[in-house]
């Protein structure tokens, strides 16, 4: 993949063979940020799971203290008085059966995040084959399937970000945006870390975190000292 020269002035301060700790490599990410857009800051937690089995499977969700520093869009699908619930909690969408056809055939996917009340999961299972592979289906693990949507709604807007492996066990998460000052951005990253921690599957031997990488959008890698984790 060929990079600008900007990339490849900014790549010029990293050193790809050090594991820098945490508050450096915040530091250096921040540095090494030159889009003309405020960049999110990513994290790439290579772990050792093997995600084909599913007792080694990792998906949960964390609120980041400080928030992602993006507006999130939450349709939410309930029925009955949850939906006035969900409307006063800041929905930016609330239905039912009727929005099928519009997620299905109209290809309606102005959302981030979907939550669903359990008893609406039958009508939702519906469009498992279009909010699947987006990673937009509900899931009980990640707090999206609950009756609770007053505190599902308010955890989504405050910053809530959810965790998966994705096909080479590998989890990317935002943290923050570049325009966070450090401290922020520290929080954040240590709040995704600690539930990562706690995440580890008990059926897995050797090595459970094998690298960390900080990165911006448009922006180098640089890693982050595993040991302490």
């Amino acid at each position: 993949m060929k990079h600008g020269k900007k990339y490849a002035e900014a790549a010029k301060l990293v050193d790809r063979s050090v594991q820098y700790d945490t508050a450096e490599a915040i530091a250096l990410v921040k540095k090494t940020a030159t889009a003309k857009f405020d960049e999110t800051v990513e994290v790439h937690i290579k772990t050792g799971c093997d995600g084909r089995h599913a007792e080694q499977q990792i998906r949960g969700a964390v609120v980041l203290p400080n928030g992602t520093g993006k507006s999130v869009k939450v349709l939410v699908f309930a029925k009955g008085d949850k939906v006035s619930e969900a409307e006063a909690a800041g929905a930016d969408y609330v239905g039912g059966e009727e929005l099928i056809p519009k997620i299905q055939n109209d290809g309606w996917l102005d959302f981030d995040v979907v939550v669903a009340t359990p008893d609406m999961m039958g009508v939702v299972g519906r469009l498992g084959k279009v909010l699947g592979p987006k990673g937009l289906m509900p899931n009980p693990k990640a707090g999206t399937v609950t009756m609770d949507v007053t505190k599902a709604v308010n955890d989504i807007k405050a910053g809530k970000i959810e965790y998966r492996l994705d096909k080479a066990n590998i989890i990317h998460v935002p943290v923050g945006k570049v325009s966070f000052d450090e401290a922020k951005l520290q929080e954040n990253f240590d709040a995704l870390m600690e539930a990562i921690v706690k995440a580890k599957p008990s059926a897995l031997k050797g090595q459970y975190l094998k690298s960390i990488t900080l990165a911006t959008t448009m922006g180098p890698g640089v890693k982050v000292n595993t040991a302490r984790y």
